[in-house]
């Protein structure tokens, strides 16, 4: 039976207690090299360790929530055959390279230079140029490829971020492009120092090894036959020590690790590949980086594409001007609190509220069956923005009660019949009575007659009552305003509401008509309904919707009674209201319709 070794975490940099946030494997999955283990993540990446060797996982020794460090045993693993034979690799690898000279092959690659120096270098660290992975040499003078290096068991990898453009100057080591797959998200940097004369891709393209990513003009372009011959590996070993451009690699390294090593996670971070150190040097890039590329870990620029942040508008507060979640966190609370024409400004898309959202679905409908197209009204196109940022910008929370109008309604029906056997021109509503109760609710709780400001840091109280109401009209919602409503008697609202109606339905509504509202009622009674959330009328902070009432039976005590129960429905911003407050606010309200006699009190 083939012995059991052990697959640990390898040197990766300046990464200690790193949490496992997925286990990728399990106990007597058979496994593959450089296969996935575990995934971990840092501030500054998301990286997953690989297996050493091929073969079938005996034990796990890590699960989620673990935190690991260079050396941390990951699993036991039951090596397969020869493949788990590091000696018999090395033995194969010698036995090419040595073919290889002889035969005056042309000069050696990365790959080939570090199998020689395995063999060949005695000490425990050897030294390859750091300017050897990923760059070839162009036809033009002066130019060179900047490639994909060797990335592992990566292929066609989309590209999902551009960080340069034509005519930039870049530093070396400054990442060129951001690749997402499913194991990670990591850049490809630039071999050299120099101008971008020609971009070979762009966002969505895939990218294997190998692959052209751009043409850069350097000063002194690196020639790709500049790796270490055995005589130089000595000399190598000691220049690593004070030659910043000679980067220390683990002689148990495996060759496709050494090319994964230029691979940053973050502009000006630190190397992150299996078996890799980093010199100390690669935190210095950022001091040096051009203004337009942002110091940030791949994880934080994942969080923010999602958000639709532009990470060149945010300040850093980490060591070094670096980016944290915590940044573009904040960034977005004072862009959505200045507002969606705050949020252009800011480099946030105000598409859909300041979400930057996928594109509408483009659909060619005739293909299904006959269509017709018509323009959608002035109104709901006016409304439906509105209506669009307020939902996306305001945090709502809709709050559900019950009044017992049993009483309220028996009043409205005789003041209608007083009204029409004296020939009055006054038709009462159940809404003007909701306004009237509205408005001692809202003395009650003065919250809910407040307007929070576009930074989002002070509240206005207003110590007037205008409310607004929903009309509905054959080209859409509008909301008329009748003002001081705790100055006016039932009759009065009831007369101004229905002339305000009537005006909507009409198109007469001027602005000032639909201006300083302080609260909002939407009722749906007329139509049906139990329940719905209604979307507030910002710069307001509440909205109550009412459904169709309905008889139902309620416990007294002693038996069921019949009673008129009503719907309510309260949305309210959560910024400036919790929930206790709206649930009393919803109770109160509900008392007051119950004994209309409350309001006077």
């Amino acid at each position: 039976m083939a012995e059991l070794k052990q697959a640990l975490v390898p040197d990766i940099g300046d990464f200690s207690d790193v949490p496992v946030i997925e286990v990728l494997v399990s106990v007597g999955d058979a496994v593959v090299k450089d296969q996935g283990l575990i995934t971990l993540e840092s501030d500054k990446a998301t990286l997953e360790v690989p297996s050493s060797l091929a073969g079938v996982v005996r034990e796990l020794k890590v699960k989620v929530g673990d935190t690991l460090s260079k050396g941390s045993v990951v699993a036991l693993i039951e090596a397969a055959g020869d493949q788990s034979d590091e000696g018999a690799q090395a033995k194969q690898a010698r036995a090419d390279s040595g073919q290889a000279g002889a035969e005056a092959a042309p000069p050696q690659t990365p790959k080939d230079a570090e199998v020689e120096q395995a063999e060949s270098a005695k000490p425990d660290v050897t030294a390859v140029p750091r300017s050897s992975a990923g760059a070839t040499s162009s036809s033009a003078p002066g130019l060179q490829e900047a490639r994909v290096p060797d990335i592992g068991d990566f292929s066609d990898v989309p590209v999902i971020e551009v960080l340069v453009a034509v005519g930039d100057t870049v530093v070396k080591d400054q990442g060129l492009i951001t690749l997402e797959s499913d194991k990670a998200t990591l850049e490809v940097p630039t071999p050299l120092a120099g101008v971008v004369k020609e971009l070979k891709v762009k966002v969505g393209d895939t990218l294997s090894k190998g692959s052209v990513v751009a043409l850069i003009e350097g000063s002194a372009p690196a020639p790709a036959s500049n790796a270490p011959t055995k005589a130089e590996v000595a000399p190598q070993s000691e220049r690593a020590k004070t030659d910043p451009d000679v980067e220390p690699v683990a002689s148990g390294s495996q060759p496709d690790q050494i090319a994964a090593a230029s691979m940053r996670t973050a502009a000006g971070g630190s190397a992150v590949a299996a078996g890799v150190s980093s010199p100390p040097l690669r935190f210095e890039a950022a001091a040096v980086m051009p203004d337009n590329v942002p110091y940030a870990s791949p994880a934080v620029r994942l969080f923010a594409r999602e958000l639709g942040v532009d990470l060149t508008r945010v300040t850093g507060s980490a060591r070094g001007g670096r980016i944290t979640k915590s940044d573009v966190q904040g960034f977005v609370k004072s862009a959505l609190g200045a507002g969606a024409a705050a949020g252009t400004q800011s480099g946030m898309s105000v598409g859909a509220g300041g979400l930057n959202l996928l594109p509408w679905p483009k659909v060619d409908f005739a293909k299904f069956g006959p269509t017709e197209v018509k323009p959608l009204a002035r109104i709901k196109r006016i409304s439906g923005a509105n209506l669009a940022r307020n939902w996306a910008m305001i945090p709502h929370v809709t709050q559900h009660d019950t009044a017992d109008i049993t009483e309220l309604e028996a009043l409205r029906v005789a003041l209608n019949a007083e009204n029409q056997k004296q020939k009055r021109n006054i038709k009462l509503t159940m809404l003007a009575f909701l306004m009237k109760a509205v408005v001692a609710a809202l003395k009650q709780f003065p919250d809910f007659n407040a307007s929070l400001d576009a930074a989002g840091e002070n509240l206005t109280y207003k110590q007037y009552f205008h409310i607004g109401f929903a009309a509905d009209t054959p080209n859409g919602l509008v909301v008329p305003v009748v003002r001081d409503c705790d100055s006016k008697g039932i009759n009065q609202i009831a007369q101004e509401t229905a002339a305000l109606a009537k005006q909507a339905r009409e198109g007469k509504l001027g602005p000032a008509d639909m201006l300083g509202g302080c609260f909002t009622i939407s009722s749906l009674g007329g139509i049906g309904g139990t329940a719905f959330t209604p979307i507030i009328n910002a710069p307001e902070v509440a909205i109550l919707g009412v459904s169709k009432s309905t008889t139902k039976p309620v416990w007294d005590g002693k038996a069921f009674q019949p009673r008129l129960v009503l719907p309510l429905s309260l949305s309210y911003d959560h910024r400036v209201i919790d929930g206790a407050s709206a649930a009393r606010f919803a109770a109160y309200l509900a008392e007051l319709l119950g004994d209309l006699r409350r309001v006077l009190l």
